[in-house]
């Protein structure tokens, strides 16, 4: 069985992040530029909630304005699940599919040691099978 310490192992343990009074503008850069999905929002370490593709179509599909230079707090997803790097593959896959989530920060003895895709867990679960 896979548990995520093994993903981590394989993708690496960087996490782009933005602090919570970051624009819209300087995330949406940052998430081209690393052509990411996804970014943490951090104060001073600590997840103060996560910052999607999701989030900004849902908000910008509901405003005229595309308020680029309003603060990321305000568009961020503020409930964060996150998971101990031995939990497995196939609970992650239920939790993403249960909670309709993309993204899961990996978390240990308090400290954030990564995040995972449902894009790297599919990879690991293809993986996997294709070894049978």
């Amino acid at each position: 069985m896979t548990i995520v310490r093994q993903i981590l192992q394989q993708k690496g343990t960087n996490v782009w992040s933005v602090a919570p009074t970051t624009t819209l503008r300087d995330t949406l850069k940052l998430m081209a530029e690393k052509k990411i999905g996804a970014v943490l929002v951090l104060d001073k370490g600590h997840i103060e909630g996560i910052f999607s593709e999701r989030d900004f179509v849902r908000e910008f599909s509901q405003t005229e304005d595309s308020m680029l230079d309003i603060p990321i707090q305000r568009l961020m997803t503020r409930l964060v699940y996150y998971i101990p790097p031995d939990l497995s593959v196939e609970e992650c896959m239920m939790m993403m599919t249960e909670k309709r989530i993309r993204h899961l920060p990996v978390v240990e003895e308090g400290n954030l040691i990564g995040l995972i895709s449902i894009g790297d867990v599919v990879k690991c679960k293809n993986r996997g099978m294709a070894h049978r």
